[in-house]
């Protein structure tokens, strides 16, 4: 039994089974989700996921240190590409947030330092759908954060929506099968 936003959809069973809520650490997979998550605002994530490789493509990997250096030219070329999401204000904001990931990089040692300080104390398991919060203190401090640092879109039902992806969190619904698991990692994780 997987957690029932997933649905019947194999690319969301696949993102499901092998990413949500598995923690990570890597700087670069944090940025790319951050923007991820940004573009994916008044869409469905679905939309974002099938997508997710012409963004990788268009963003240079999501290699913070490339996308920084993207100019006016590489904004118009991303607005012509019909295989992302072409919104000039989460274009601009993805490319800003390279540049400031880079800057918490410099002053916190990692952007995974950054963002893993406001991982929420432990919790009993949710039990259903219900129980997903939209926000929690801690996506609100995160959001501040990264918002005072010079993110974009990044507000803190986004971020919690991050956090539960990234494995901030583990909101594997106490049914699903890969609660325990995701447990058990979150629980061998080095945090950084």
């Amino acid at each position: 039994m997987r957690c029932p936003w997933v649905g019947s959809d194999p690319d969301s069973e696949r993102y499901h089974d092998q990413e949500w809520g598995r923690p990570v650490q890597e700087d670069d997979r944090l940025y790319e989700k951050l923007c991820l998550e940004g573009f994916q605002s008044g869409l469905s994530w679905l939309t974002i996921l099938r997508k997710r490789e012409a963004f990788r493509a268009a963003f240079a990997g999501f290699e913070a240190e490339q996308v920084a250096r993207f100019d006016a030219q590489d904004v118009e070329r991303l607005l012509g590409d019909a295989r992302i999401v072409r919104h000039r204000g989460k274009i601009e904001a993805a490319i800003g947030n390279a540049r400031a990931a880079i800057a918490v990089r410099v002053s916190q040692g990692s952007l995974a330092a950054f963002c893993w300080q406001h991982e929420p104390p432990p919790r009993p398991a949710l039990k259903t759908a219900a129980d997903w919060p939209a926000s929690t203190p801690e996506s609100v401090a995160l959001s501040k954060a990264l918002r005072t640092s010079g993110f974009r879109f990044v507000g803190p039902t986004t971020v919690y929506a991050f956090m539960q992806a990234m494995g901030l969190v583990n909101d594997h619904l106490e049914t699903c099968f890969l609660h325990d698991e995701v447990e058990t990692e979150r629980a061998e994780f080095a945090r950084p």
